[in-house]
């Protein structure tokens, strides 16, 4: 799988907020196996030399660093905020979120556009989290984003995927992008679905991070992705509305 200028074996991205303590964020970060984790440059940088340990822990793991603007509700304050990012954490790579409801955290699509079109022209390379309409893709698209991650469901709800139809027709529609399932997904089995639809990651944090074991959830849903996208590579066959005998009945004795 190629994000931007970065080929990686994992197909599963880990959030690393809300662990019950930093071990437990490290082992599970290694028992995913993921090669990407997102970081909040609000907890990064909240108290003078708070985030300081970390930091140093995320440097440890050797993985990518996809900071987020999570918790922004306007283009201003994702652009402040993208900038001070790229400042910390030295990388292009922006998950770009500009919330624009607060109860279901449904991103502000037009607001997401203006805001991605800016930070593209400034040399970042965005990841943007936004819904499974075709026409906000395409807006994001021709604003210069390279992956799209749209949401299953809403951020922490483990809903699943809640448009199978919409993100069907996304899938088909743009065949070349790498797209990344994002936010709302709540069990393994739930990102296998999304692999074996053709999706090509997904990125999970809650489902993780608040599991009464969170190292045995983050191996689990490991395990789920590359499920997933092998079924997808051996080509599953389509649903049908009627039986089809799996024994082949040419041949058989029957009586007259």
């Amino acid at each position: 799988m190629q994000l931007y200028d970065a080929v990686l074996d994992s197909r599963l991205l880990l959030g690393t907020a809300r662990y019950p303590s930093p071990a437990v964020l490290e082992a599970s970060v290694r028992a995913s196996g993921a090669q990407v984790v997102t970081v909040s440059l609000r907890r990064e940088s909240s108290g003078e030399r708070a985030g300081q340990g970390f930091w140093n822990l995320i440097r440890g793991l050797e993985v990518r660093v996809l900071p987020n603007t999570a918790g922004c509700h306007s283009v201003k304050e994702a652009l402040t905020t993208a900038h001070m990012a790229r400042e910390v954490f030295g990388t292009p790579w922006l998950k770009l979120e500009v919330i624009g409801e607060d109860d279901t955290l449904q991103p502000d699509v037009f607001g997401l556009v203006e805001a991605a079109r800016i930070l593209c022209a400034e040399g970042f390379q965005v990841f943007p989290y936004t819904t499974e309409d075709l026409v906000v893709a395409e807006r994001l698209l021709e604003a210069g984003c390279r992956v799209l991650m749209p949401w299953g469901a809403p951020i922490g709800s483990g809903r699943g995927l809640n448009n199978l139809l919409g993100l069907r027709a996304m899938r088909a529609h743009f065949p070349g992008v790498p797209l990344i399932i994002d936010a709302g997904l709540g069990l393994p089995s739930q990102a296998a679905q999304a692999l074996e639809l053709g999706f090509d990651a997904v990125l999970v944090n809650t489902a993780v991070a608040q599991a009464r074991d969170p190292v045995a959830m983050a191996r689990a849903f490991a395990q789920a992705v590359e499920a997933g996208a092998a079924a997808r590579a051996a080509g599953p066959i389509e649903a049908r509305d009627f039986a089809v005998p799996s024994t082949p009945v040419i041949g058989t004795a029957f009586r007259g």
